[in-house]
């Protein structure tokens, strides 16, 4: 618009300088036709008046200066009160004062603010109209806040998170089956936290402590910072293992750097977790580092004399135990490197000693005798300190309560509890429907234990009701059909280990406190062929199972974080 304004009025002065007939100024007016008609009359007056030499100013510029300021007085207030709704109000906008005068007080007040950055607890500054002096004051806003939308939907809606695996590891308990939208909702986003926990100087509560004092968070008890999140409110304990399926992967075999040439009969994790023996038919007892990725080779031993048909660490993981069908058996000590050949025991005519047990206290190894004889050895001096003596033949034993209880099972199917302090027996109870006892297993804490027999059943017994008289067991495992090898609890005793040497794949893992079978193992491929001996790590986080074919199978089970 200025532009034009120039031009029109170069164009006046031309024109009053050199008379311009009336003809012209018409073809002037059809030459600018966005010029409107009051200015060109204003240009053909003045070409008229020779004496009137001054630029002609339009009557509406002065209008448009005001209807400009006005839309830019309108433009402030609407960014002002975008800022307000943004960013809150620091300076509110009171009615009936105009743009100048609010920012005179802004000028005034700039250095006095309230401080909405934090909690819900704001600094409001006051002046005291007696003493002039500013006054803190702290107010609490108890309102809360609420969500913009909320789906009327997600409380009619139910959800079966026990179809689907993917869901199953959002359950809380075993038997609920149906939640609601709202809560699939609350669990999805609390197992996503769990998932994938963010970094600390992406929370609220991590910048806060950058401006609250040592004294103010020993006054609150750091409160705030806890109940900033709710996952340890919402997410469930990860010490439950959850029925159904097992999570597990398969590693690195354990002795992938050397395998067995024939059959492997003991496997076993060293008290730190990190070191696995091995023990076979072909003579050697192999030391392994288990890492899930080389699994090196640390040390391999070769005894002339003797296939060994068990090898076991001592509890206090000072020495290994091994033994064949021979009159003797060996010790190996680990700090000294050195291989003792123990026996024959002295009044004894024992032929074999292949199987034994080891008390948890490291002080007992129990060899299995003729007649059922149960033949008690020191640890230390590695000499026959007592024997038990059973009704029918001995085929396997277990400890208890911390060593101090001996459990026996065997050809004439009844379990025997002996004292080891007074070397007798005090209870003796008919395993339910055995003949012949073939395996046994205690759990770790000594509640329950399981007894295994040569028809494939498995029973599993409530020791305490057992001693009182109760014979019935808590649970009947009918899934394997051959005589039972091998029963082993893990280090939390939520998993029951059973397997069966004399069938493919008979293995089966069973979930303790549901006493069902997890329905994924066996994995499908028939990978274990027949599994002979089996160990957890004192974690729980791995599993090493050794196979006739002279290969030990190595799975970490994704439930526990710790090997």
């Amino acid at each position: 618009m200025f532009q034009v304004l120039t031009a029109v009025t170069a164009m006046a002065t031309l024109i009053s300088q050199n008379a311009v007939s009336k003809d012209r100024g018409e073809k002037i007016k059809r030459k600018n036709p966005d010029l409107d008609e009051t200015l060109t009359l204003d240009v053909l007056q003045e070409t008229k008046n020779s004496e009137n030499m001054t630029t002609v100013k339009p009557k509406k510029k002065k209008k448009e200066r005001k209807e400009d300021k006005q839309a830019e007085t309108e433009q402030a207030i609407e960014m002002k009160k975008l800022e307000n709704v943004l960013f809150g109000s620091l300076y509110p906008v009171e009615f009936g004062k105009n743009i100048e005068e609010e920012e005179e007080e802004e000028e005034e007040s700039a250095l006095f603010f309230t401080d909405r950055s934090a909690n819900s607890v704001l600094s409001v500054y006051e002046e005291d109209a007696k003493t002039g002096e500013i006054e803190i004051v702290a107010t609490e806003d108890h309102a809360p806040r609420k969500p913009v939308w909320v789906d009327e939907e997600e409380e009619k809606t139910n959800i079966n998170i026990s179809n689907v695996n993917r869901l199953r590891k959002i359950r809380k308990e075993e038997d609920k089956k149906l939640i609601s939208g709202s809560e699939y909702v609350s669990r999805l986003r609390a197992h996503h936290m769990k998932l994938n926990p963010s970094t600390d100087w992406a929370r609220p509560d991590s910048r806060e402590r950058i401006y609250n004092s040592d004294d103010s968070d020993q006054e609150n008890g750091d409160f705030d910072g806890i109940l900033q999140t709710m996952e340890d409110l919402v997410v469930s304990g990860s010490s439950k293992l959850l029925p159904g399926l097992l999570e597990y992967s398969r590693l690195v075999d354990a002795n992938a750097q050397d395998p067995s040439s024939g059959p492997i009969n003991s496997v076993q994790f060293h008290r730190n977790g990190q070191l696995l023996l091995t023990g076979g038919l072909d003579k050697k007892l192999r030391f392994f580092q288990i890492d899930g990725k080389r699994n090196t080779k640390i040390q391999s031993i070769f005894v002339d004399d003797c296939p060994i048909r068990k090898a076991a660490f001592t509890p206090d993981g000072s020495q290994v135990i091994l033994s064949g069908r021979r009159k003797f058996f060996y010790s190996f000590d680990l700090v000294k490197a050195k291989m003792d050949k123990i026996g024959p025991l002295v009044g004894r005519e024992e032929k074999s000693l292949e199987t034994f047990e080891i008390s948890p206290d490291s002080k007992t190894i129990a060899f299995i005798g003729n007649e059922g004889y149960i033949l008690l050895v020191s640890s230390k001096t590695k000499e026959l300190i007592g024997t038990l003596k059973m009704n029918g033949t001995a085929r396997a034993l277990t400890f208890g309560n911390h060593g101090q209880e001996l459990v026996a099972t065997g050809g004439d199917g009844q379990i025997y509890h002996f004292d080891m302090r007074s070397m007798s027996c005090f209870h003796k109870g008919v395993d339910e429907g055995c003949l012949t006892g073939t395996a046994l297993g205690m759990s770790p804490n000594g509640n329950i234990f399981a007894a295994g027999s040569d028809s494939g059943i498995v029973n599993v017994y409530n020791k305490e009701e057992f001693l009182g008289g109760n014979r019935k067991p808590m649970k009947r495992i009918e899934n394997l059909t051959t005589k039972v090898d091998f029963i082993k609890f893990n280090s939390d005793g939520q998993i029951l280990a059973i397997c069966s040497s004399m069938k493919k794949n008979s293995m089966k893992l069973v979930h303790v406190p549901s006493f069902t079978v997890f329905s994924n193992w066996p994995p499908a491929n028939k990978a274990l062929q027949f599994p002979r001996c089996l160990d957890f790590s004192p974690g729980g986080g791995m599993m090493a199972m050794g196979n006739a074919a002279g290969h030990v199978l190595l799975y970490k089970l994704n439930h526990y974080q710790h090997a």
